[in-house]
């Protein structure tokens, strides 16, 4: 077992099941992959995808049900919407005039896929979609097996001195899905472990990585040594 599967076991014993991408309406589904059920949750999942960038999810849930009281949840709903209403509606994620347009332009990006799931490629080509967000997109909204790696995820790797600051989004991501994939061979389960190992990193990351000195009572650096 490699480090990086050890520190999901590790993890997933302490935390158990996440339940992300949590759908507004229902909320976390621990142990059931089903999800998305449906091409307005999969929507759902990409808005959230960019309305979390630079925020808590928190405050994207705040921006979600305010687009939920107006019916924008689909893609149409929103190139409909006069874009101050739009913007008003999701003030509470922050930076709503540039995550405005982020949504128009990714919302006429979809609409050209009639249902298809995009490459990775054409997603980035997308303006506002970086690399993490359209992991996530892909990850939680498409059932892709795409690592999502987030500032957690590299703070609790530097701290278990596995990867170095000089360490790109891409080369971690490498390393992530390498690793898993060394462990694992059922591509189900592949995906499951990279939706929840992602969950689980964040709410490890929450508790022992979110403010500085980063790392501070974290259990992983004594089962690490």
């Amino acid at each position: 077992m490699n480090k990086i599967y050890k520190i999901y076991k590790l993890l997933y014993k302490k935390y158990g099941a996440q339940g992300w991408w949590p759908i507004i309406g229902y909320g976390y589904h621990k142990q059931d992959y089903s999800f998305p059920r449906d091409e307005n949750e999969v929507f759902e999942v990409c808005l959230g995808s960019i309305l979390t960038q630079n925020t808590t999810f928190t405050s994207v849930v705040k921006s979600l049900n305010n687009l939920y009281a107006k019916n924008a949840i689909s893609a149409s709903a929103i190139l409909l919407m006069d874009i101050n209403e739009l913007k008003e509606a999701i003030r509470p994620s922050g930076y709503f005039n540039q995550k405005a347009r982020y949504i128009l332009e990714f919302t006429k990006f979809y609409t050209t896929l009639y249902g298809a799931t995009p490459t990775r490629e054409a997603l980035l080509d997308v303006v506002g979609i970086g690399e993490e967000t359209a992991d996530s997109m892909l990850l939680y909204g498409y059932n892709q097996r795409e690592f999502k790696v987030d500032a957690y995820t590299k703070r609790i790797l530097l701290a278990l001195g596995i990867i170095e600051q000089k360490n790109s989004y891409c080369e971690i991501k490498k390393l992530m899905e390498s690793s898993l994939k060394e462990c694992i061979n059922d591509e189900k389960e592949l995906l499951k472990v990279y939706q929840e190992f992602h969950a689980l990193l964040v709410e490890h990351g929450k508790k022992f990585y979110s403010k500085k000195p980063y790392g501070v009572g974290c259990f992983l650096k004594e089962h690490l040594r």
